[in-house]
């Protein structure tokens, strides 16, 4: 078993390195705020009722465990893939595989998921034909480099912050606030706090772009340790103020039955001129997670194909703009073609599945670590992977059958390609 980074230097179809750390967190943040705090509250409150936030703490501490070991396997493995690179070098070929299968499907649906989001919000009666223009036009600034990406997730990042922050705001200076609605003791039972803190997690994962981009991240050693835990702790402080918020101003069960619960707490706070706002941070956030989702997707489909485990075609890279522009315009066909003939919100649980599945290939890939080459302090990798493995099956009956067949089909696929290269 490998134990060296793959594909170092001399390597003719490297990626460039350009990104620092403030690209890297905002990469990060682009992907953890975004449509997830606009859509995952409802769901959960409806599992969880007043003990909501427990469920927010529970999956920020398994998005904490994971996000420590995914920075100490980047740091050490700095190669576009992230989990399926260190599943392949640490655990062996066929988990590293799995790892990769999980996140390149189930981050496909939801790139579809978040283009649908854009078309309901800007122009519902022609939801789908929004939804295929904004993956193909999101795909277009992948192709003209991550910098650029990175530029434009800046100014997404800058705007949903301040409309989350003006939600906030609104929300705990009207009188509409009773401190009471935040009382634990609902008749939530413990379940339904695990499937809550299942779904919020998938709010949580985009922190695992900066790990995909390993071989595009300058000193990845050094920024993506720094930029991952940064990005995880600037989320985690938005998101608990406003569940607080929104909690405080439509209590667990208004929360519960809302079907736009940040639109709601505005309007219920008596900020009827920022609802039409919160309805354009809910677009810009679904464009932000729907481009950083892009190029995590594309990065793994690249690390896939140079292990021929996906046509090796698409592992080039553009002689010029340095991006596997390839996967790249396979990825955003294949969202568009999605996001322009189905509706894929309901594969979002799948996802959830198959994101927790991923990180538990993170979590007993970083158990391998030796205390030289990093291993993260205590039990982090311990808890990290029973986490992800309750959380997986804790979600709705329905998400776990459809993730577990969807990773069956994937290992299925593996075994036979394998039985037909033992035979040639």
């Amino acid at each position: 078993m490998s134990r060296t980074p793959p594909h170092a230097s001399g390597v003719p179809d490297e990626l460039e390195r350009r990104l620092g750390v403030s690209d890297a967190v905002l990469i990060g943040l682009g992907s953890m705020i975004g449509a997830g705090i606009f859509a995952s509250l409802a769901p959960a409150a409806r599992a969880a009722g007043s003990d909501l936030l427990i469920s927010l703490t529970l999956a920020a501490a398994v998005a904490y465990c994971n996000a420590t070991s995914s920075a100490r396997l980047a740091a050490l493995y700095p190669a576009s893939g992230g989990t399926y690179v260190y599943g392949r070098e640490r655990l062996g070929e066929f988990w590293g595989y799995l790892a990769g299968w999980a996140f390149v499907v189930g981050k496909t649906a939801s790139c579809a998921a978040m283009a649908l989001t854009v078309g309901a919000y800007i122009w519902p009666g022609q939801a789908h034909a929004v939804a295929a223009a904004a993956a193909a036009a999101l795909t277009a600034v992948n192709y003209a480099g991550v910098q650029r990406s990175a530029w434009l997730t800046r100014v997404i990042v800058a705007l949903v912050l301040a409309v989350l922050t003006a939600v906030v705001i609104a929300s705990l200076t009207s009188g509409s606030v009773d401190a009471a609605r935040l009382g634990v003791g609902s008749d939530a039972t413990f379940g339904g706090v695990l499937q809550a803190a299942g779904l919020l997690f998938f709010a949580f994962a985009g922190y695992a772009r900066i790990a995909t981009l390993g071989e595009e991240v300058r000193d990845p050693a050094r920024t993506i340790p720094r930029a991952i835990p940064v990005a995880l702790g600037i989320t985690l402080i938005v998101y608990t103020a406003v569940a607080v918020s929104v909690l405080l101003v439509l209590g667990p069960s208004g929360l519960a039955a809302s079907g736009a619960p940040l639109t709601e707490a505005a309007g219920a706070a008596g900020a009827d001129w920022l609802v039409p706002v919160v309805r354009v941070g809910a677009v810009l956030a679904a464009l932000g997670s729907l481009l950083a989702l892009i190029l995590g997707v594309s990065r793994t489909t690249l690390a896939m194909a140079r292990d021929h485990h996906l046509p090796h075609r698409l592992a080039a890279v553009h002689p010029k703009f340095k991006i596997p522009h390839r996967a790249e315009l396979i990825v955003g066909a294949v969202v568009a073609t999605l996001a322009a003939t189905a509706d894929v919100r309901g594969a979002i649980g799948f996802s959830s599945f198959g994101v927790l599945a991923y990180y538990a290939v993170a979590n007993a890939s970083a158990f391998t670590l030796t205390p030289a080459e990093g291993r993260p302090a205590g039990s982090i990798p311990v808890l990290g992977l029973a986490g992800c493995l309750v959380l997986a099956f804790a979600l709705p009956l329905t998400s776990v059958i459809t993730g577990a067949a969807v990773l069956a089909v994937g290992a299925a696929s593996y075994g036979l390609r394998r039985a037909h290269a033992r035979r040639t």
